[in-house]
């Protein structure tokens, strides 16, 4: 088993960091569950976790500040495909035109799916540390953790979720009145 162990080690380029592995397993599920509550897309979700730790991979992150900078790396990257999605689905809509009738039986799904669009679009809109900000806190992460990973004060964390969900707030006001 040792011998499995030390070929597999040297199978690794040297560039890539010796404690990935023990960091991806331990921090995996908080990384796509933070790109998954921006995206709304387990799938996506999936893509950017895959995108993040291998960014994670090159760096020199010491593994104690490993979940704080995984999880901010993982909100910009999944604002970053956002941001990206709507102008796709803009270009898209306007090469494809409009007019498909939605069946009455799924109406309540796709006014879901809206809702979830526009504010998706709204946190996309949003100042990137208040986004990332409100992603993390919502995701689970406690003030101290959402502090470490920002670079912030513990105390100052309230009030930057607080004002990044009144920003989301008016975001969503805003795009309705648009409309």
């Amino acid at each position: 088993m040792k011998q499995l162990l030390t070929e597999r080690e040297d199978a690794v380029p040297a560039s890539v960091r010796a404690d990935l592995e023990h960091i991806f397993r331990a921090a995996y599920p908080k990384v796509v569950g933070v790109a998954a509550r921006v995206l709304g897309s387990r799938d996506e979700a999936e893509d950017v976790a895959q995108e993040t730790f291998l960014a994670f991979g090159r760096t020199n992150v010491p593994a104690g500040e490993a979940i704080g900078w995984l999880c901010v790396a993982a909100a910009h990257t999944a604002l970053n495909h956002l941001r990206s999605g709507r102008r796709r689905a803009v270009r898209e809509e306007a090469a494809g035109g409009a007019g498909d009738a939605v069946a009455p039986d799924v109406a309540d799904a796709v006014v879901t799916r809206e809702e979830h669009r526009r504010v998706r679009a709204a946190l996309s809109r949003l100042p990137r540390k208040q986004a990332v900000a409100l992603v993390l806190r919502h995701s689970g992460l406690s003030y101290a953790e959402v502090a470490a990973a920002l670079d912030l004060s513990p105390g100052s964390v309230g009030t930057t979720v607080r004002r990044a969900e009144s920003a989301l707030r008016e975001e969503l006001n805003r795009g309705q009145s648009s409309e």
